[in-house]
């Protein structure tokens, strides 16, 4: 066992932790698709994150197998059920495969967006192109240490495809860790991988998994996550903090946090990836994370976009989830908190002109602590005048 020490964050892992994509310069990351990275990069600043100490170390774990995960996916997986866990887990070292029946790397799975708004069941929208980065026909369950199950609409058919349920059962046969979300545990079921054991999920996929053999958690929230030796099984997207934290824990590494207190500089239609996944990431990791908006208080939701390429000349927008913001904006101040994310999206063009916003970004500059800004988040560090003389 090898351990990575930072001055409030300990992360112990059994594999040597290497990053997949450089660690950005301040300011560097300007995609979606860098979310991961800009992830590693933000949380090693504060002390969270393994990608700088992994490569410090790298001589002395050279022996050791990086850990390798097998991302199931689907169109019209839940958004949030396959992107977060996705770029959490590449920015915590470990390396993820995304693959789909009939698809290869570089397509693209349509995803949806789920949520409450207030009728009998959630709501769907269209969610982002998640693109795939391996070719199902080409996996293997052996080359794998674990494997994550989406939910959303997608497992309503993949249930149906005997090459998925054959891969599952590998992994379940060989005691391989498998977390899998909402939805997801329509396979799990349908492949028999469940009699006797304990597990959740979405309230509505109960009667399937007492069909057949399991034995049902009720979720008292969304949050709910259970644990059966190497079955990780949660509600929905509301626990993937816990999720996200118990199967890095399946998978042989462990976290342990001082409970750094991270503030999320929020507005309506920032981009959805660019605060969810962070967000959820830095929950996983033990930190205290705290959302706010101005005008805006615990409880109360900013709506998000939803920005993708496709074909046009610019990104397109579509409307995203609502995002729970979890602290007051009034009264906040840069001293309480040990680092600020700033998500893009549009918000940033309206929060660049309030004074408030402005000051609060210049007091966590001022104050030397970390500032990770992704996307249009930098329109705001424009309007503090905290980017002159900087390398961004």
């Amino acid at each position: 066992m090898m351990e990575q020490e930072a001055p409030w964050m300990t992360l112990s892992w059994s594999w040597h932790i290497a990053p997949l994509a450089p660690i950005p310069r301040r300011g560097e990351a300007s995609r979606v698709q860098s979310v991961q990275a800009w992830l590693a990069w933000s949380s090693a600043k504060s002390g969270a994150c393994v990608g700088e100490v992994s490569t410090a170390t790298a001589t002395a774990t050279a022996a050791m197998t990086a850990k390798k995960v097998l991302l199931l996916c689907g169109d019209y997986m839940e958004d949030y059920e396959a992107m977060v866990p996705f770029q959490a887990l590449q920015a915590y070292g470990v390396s993820v495969d995304a693959v789909c029946p009939g698809k290869k790397a570089g397509d693209a799975c349509r995803t949806a967006v789920h949520q409450p708004t207030g009728h009998q069941t959630y709501s769907e929208s269209k969610g982002h192109n998640f693109a795939l980065s391996a070719t199902f026909d080409d996996v293997s369950a052996a080359a794998y240490d674990g494997l994550v199950i989406p939910g959303g609409r997608a497992p309503e058919y993949l249930a149906l495809d005997e090459k998925v349920l054959a891969l599952v059962r590998k992994f379940s046969d060989a005691k391989k860790p498998i977390a899998s979300v909402c939805h997801g545990q329509l396979i799990l079921a349908a492949a028999g991988v469940v009699r006797d054991r304990t597990c959740t999920a979405y309230p509505a996929v109960k009667p399937v998994l007492v069909a057949a053999g399991a034995k049902w958690v009720e979720a008292d929230t969304m949050k709910k996550c259970v644990v059966d030796g190497n079955l990780v099984t949660a509600a929905a997207y509301d626990g993937h903090a816990e999720f996200i934290s118990l199967f890095v824990k399946a998978l042989g590494g462990s976290v342990a946090g001082a409970d750094k207190r991270i503030l999320f500089l929020c507005g309506d239609y920032m981009e959805d990836y660019e605060v969810m996944v962070p967000f959820q990431a830095l929950q996983a990791l033990g930190c205290h994370v705290d959302a706010v908006c101005p005008d805006k208080g615990p409880g109360d939701k900013c709506p998000t976009a939803i920005h993708d390429f496709e074909g046009d000349q610019t990104y397109s927008e579509k409307p995203g989830h609502d995002f729970a913001l979890n602290a007051s904006f009034d009264g906040v101040d840069a001293s309480s908190y040990d680092a600020l994310v700033i998500p893009g999206g549009r918000a940033p063009e309206y929060l660049a002109l309030n004074e408030k916003v402005l000051s609060l970004a210049k007091g966590f500059m001022d104050n030397g602590k970390p500032v990770a800004s992704i996307c249009h988040g930098q329109q705001i560090l424009a309007a503090a005048g905290v980017l002159q003389v900087r390398d961004n």
